[in-house]
């Protein structure tokens, strides 16, 4: 007795990987992910592994797990592979106080984000020999 397996929302040729809790604001997590959609994934860990920024380490680990569940768990072709959704969201946001002149305090609020990472494999090209 239990429940019955949850179907999957995802295409067969997707695979998804979830980020939780990373230490950065949604703002600034979402400019990483911009560098990252639609390209494929080879280029994606490349641009990731050179970024200045400090989340690119972790958007770089969430991908890194995207594309091992894609091919471990669901046999796809990890050539190509590209990234078709990056999602960022909001979590939860850590208050703190900071100790101020005349015996005031000020808030600083700490954010933290969610990462969704999709990678679909690009469906087969036509051969090159057929169009000469």
């Amino acid at each position: 007795m239990g429940k019955p397996a949850a179907e999957r929302r995802l295409t067969e040729t997707e695979a998804k990987a979830f980020g939780g809790l990373l230490r950065s604001s949604p703002r600034k997590l979402n400019l990483v992910a911009q560098l990252i959609r639609g390209k494929s994934a080879g280029e994606a860990l490349a641009l990731l592994t050179f970024s200045k920024r400090r989340i690119a380490g972790e958007v770089k680990k969430v991908l890194q797990s995207a594309i091992a569940n894609a091919e471990n768990n669901h046999q796809l072709d990890v050539d190509r592979l590209y990234v078709s959704h990056a999602t960022v969201g909001k979590a939860l946001v850590m208050k703190r106080f900071h100790a101020r002149a005349r015996g005031r305090g000020a808030r600083i609020e700490k954010p933290y984000s969610n990462l969704t990472v999709i990678v679909r494999e690009r469906a087969e090209e036509v051969a090159e020999g057929a169009e000469a």
